[in-house]
């Protein structure tokens, strides 16, 4: 079985131009269902039924994966099958059967400014991994990219005089992104100390970590799980949150909803409508603090 599973992530990866990341999680879930399998004493996929993935589901519940996380065994499962019945590997894909469990919809995650820009201002300007560090997180909220983006960024990927960036994103499709002012500066501070950075061999990757080899997406959490360890924040953050971040503040300060959805490089409107949530909340907050008439006391 596990040659099929390889086959299919070779698909995925140079045929259908799956990110690292996600042929990563591709592979984890994939290796997790074949363990399942040959504790069931299942060596074959075309063994495997709409009862079996049932008893599959059921065990990942049972240890206590959210919905949220099922959900995405079942897309990964999904694409494997039909894969699967493509080549012909099994005549049936069971995968028709199964049904999303319902999810929750929780509003995104941001931070207001004033978190915010403690965040930024957080890493050593004195430093190369502190400049470093300035951009990374400027990146992360000035262009709102994924962290998956943000590791695959090239130096001719950057148009400095446009203040533009080409990114690559889900489903290897291109999008222009666009900086700012203070992103700029960051950026040009950051290319001045970024040989220091260069071991032995050069690199065309924008972002470096000490060995002079580009950033993972593990190396971009410590780095600012570091920083907020370091200077004592007292804030929670991941680094999806700056993109939160990012599709918020614009909503708050008057873009459209088109523009943000082809700045962040979302397919469906819907998918960038959840902000509208996120932002009307915000607004909302600020009423109850500063309007009078909003308070539960009046003191008129």
């Amino acid at each position: 079985m596990k040659e099929y599973v390889e086959q299919f992530l070779i698909y995925i990866r140079e045929q259908k131009k799956y990110s690292l990341y996600t042929v990563v999680s591709y592979q984890k879930d994939l290796e997790q269902f074949v363990g399942f399998l040959v504790t069931k004493n299942i060596f074959n996929f075309k063994k495997c039924n709409y009862d079996i993935l049932r008893k599959y589901l059921l065990f990942l519940y049972n240890q206590g994966y959210q919905n949220k996380t099922i959900c995405r065994h079942i897309s990964t499962l999904r694409s494997f099958f039909k894969y699967l019945k493509s080549k012909h590997i099994v005549d049936d894909n069971p995968m028709l059967l199964i049904t999303n469990p319902k999810v929750e919809k929780k509003l995104p995650k941001f931070l207001y400014y004033q978190d915010l820009e403690k965040l930024l201002d957080s890493p050593d300007s004195e430093t190369s991994i502190g400049i470093r560090n300035r951009l990374l997180l400027e990146l992360l909220y000035s262009t709102g990219i994924r962290v998956s983006e943000l590791i695959s960024i090239q130096l001719d990927d950057i148009k400095k005089n446009e203040q533009k960036i080409y990114i690559t994103g889900k489903g290897n499709k291109e999008r222009i992104v666009l900086y700012g002012t203070v992103c700029k500066e960051k950026l040009k501070q950051y290319l001045e100390v970024r040989s220091s950075f260069l071991k032995k061999q050069d690199s065309n990757y924008l972002l470096l970590n000490d060995n002079g080899k580009p950033l993972t997406p593990q190396g971009v959490r410590y780095i600012i799980n570091q920083i907020i360890k370091k200077y004592a924040l007292s804030i929670h953050v991941h680094p999806h949150m700056l993109r939160h971040t990012f599709a918020t503040h614009l909503l708050n300060e008057g873009a459209d909803l088109k523009t943000v959805q082809e700045l962040l490089g979302h397919e469906n409107l819907e998918t960038t409508g959840i902000y509208t949530h996120v932002s009307n909340e915000g607004l909302r907050k600020s009423y109850l603090e500063h309007h009078p008439r909003a308070r539960k006391e009046n003191k008129s």
